[in-house]
């Protein structure tokens, strides 16, 4: 390592002001930060200082999904190797059937590693794709701006990977994350002034302009010929039962078991890593209660109110929080520090309207069933408003406070 630190520190003067790349200093000074910690240090007013910096924070984000992603590419492969038993397939066409077979892996859906790496295959080339083509245009948009390409790129691409199907195209996938990283952040000015998730901008961008890729029957499946619903999909035709006749269990659900987005299967993996998050205070416990106690009560709501015509209203709370992305979104989309409401107040109500909204969508949308994406960007639209009314109520409680301590004249 002081062999890289000398090499940095003699390619400094070439990059800094005056130096033959100035142009380039912010790929310098993400090489620079990828392997040392900065040496600038905040030493005085105004600004905040804490002991933990956005590096960690980001770090700390990719070990909190990092359950989500080794279960999401075991049920990958479990799904397609249980889908090849049953079609009497024996191998896999093109290259990851030859790199498969190159490392003697087999299609054994009752094997651990044979359904990991079978589903690593489906996931590393979708989360290259995104992490290069994301990173080119975080790499630009420094280079112009002069500014530092900072990690939040990091936490963006694997969420933005963990959302899409398996078997999604990756020139699908490069054009989703140019969406969210260009439309979605560096257009508002970069980390920390875009109020839309640029995760769930592409990814919402990706729902709507490639609505057959993203949300039908054949892409959960990574097997060419067989088509199979996720239990949301299926509920929004027949309900719980429509689940449970196609002898899926909600432990099932609840454990990962079941075809879906790569990184939402497992909603147990997932509550996991948000408690990390949770217990290392990068997540606000209050917005994903206010999530949780929104979903809740509109779903009992619904349940109470119920309806012949759409078997989705009968829908209990806990399926809802085991299928679809509902828990993905809770626990790491909901909770970005900069999309989110920022008042503590604020937090209960910007959660308590993504919960609300995305059983509203649920139940009462056919054509979207899976609801928790649009409620994050709505209510992203709506965290300012949020935090402008609770900052005035709180400016008007003081004001009567005082007015009613002054002795009257």
């Amino acid at each position: 390592m002081a062999k890289t630190r000398e090499f940095l520190d003699r390619m400094h003067p070439l990059f800094a002001k005056g130096g033959k790349f100035e142009k380039y200093y912010a790929v310098y000074e993400m090489v620079d930060t990828f392997f040392y910690s900065p040496p600038d240090v905040t030493r005085g007013a105004p600004h905040v200082r804490d002991g933990i910096d956005l590096k960690r924070v980001m770090i700390y984000v990719w070990l909190a999904v990092m359950p989500a992603m080794l279960v999401g590419c075991w049920n990958i492969g479990f799904q397609a190797n249980s889908a090849m038993a049953e079609l009497g397939m024996t191998s896999v066409d093109g290259w990851r059937g030859a790199l498969l077979e190159l490392f003697g892996n087999s299609y054994n859906p009752n094997s651990v590693l044979d359904n990991f790496f079978h589903g690593f295959a489906y996931f590393l080339p979708v989360y290259m794709t995104t992490f290069i083509v994301g990173g080119i245009w975080e790499v630009i948009f420094a280079a112009v701006r002069n500014h530092e390409v900072n990690e939040g790129f990091f936490v963006t691409s694997i969420l933005f990977s963990l959302t899409l199907p398996p078997t999604i195209p990756l020139w699908m996938v490069a054009l989703g994350v140019s969406f969210g990283v260009v439309i979605g952040k560096e257009v508002f000015g970069g980390t920390g002034k875009n109020f839309l998730n640029p995760a769930l901008t592409g990814r919402a961008f990706l729902y709507f302009a490639y609505p057959a890729a993203m949300s039908g029957d054949a892409v959960w499946t990574a097997v060419d010929g067989w088509t199979g619903a996720t239990p949301l999909g299926m509920a929004a035709l027949g309900g719980v039962s429509a689940i449970t006749d196609s002898g899926m269990t909600w432990m099932q659900t609840f454990m990962g078991q079941l075809p879906g987005s790569i990184g939402e299967a497992s909603t147990l993996a997932i509550l996991i890593g948000g408690a990390f998050l949770v217990i290392t205070g990068v997540a606000n416990w209050r917005i994903i209660l206010g999530v949780f106690l929104g979903m809740v009560a509109t779903a009992t709501l619904m349940n109470a109110v119920g309806s012949a015509d759409n078997p989705m209203t009968s829908m209990p709370w806990y399926w809802h929080l085991s299928i679809g992305g509902f828990a993905f979104g809770m626990m790491f989309m909901a909770t970005d520090p900069v999309s989110a409401s920022m008042t503590n107040a604020g937090r209960y109500a910007f959660g308590a309207l993504i919960g609300f909204m995305t059983i509203l969508i649920r139940v009462i949308n056919p054509a979207f069933p899976e609801g928790i994406m649009l409620a994050i960007l709505f209510a992203n639209i709506f965290a300012p408003l949020i935090d402008y009314a609770v900052v005035n109520a709180n400016i008007k409680r003081r004001r009567n406070r005082l007015a009613a301590a002054q002795p009257a004249a």
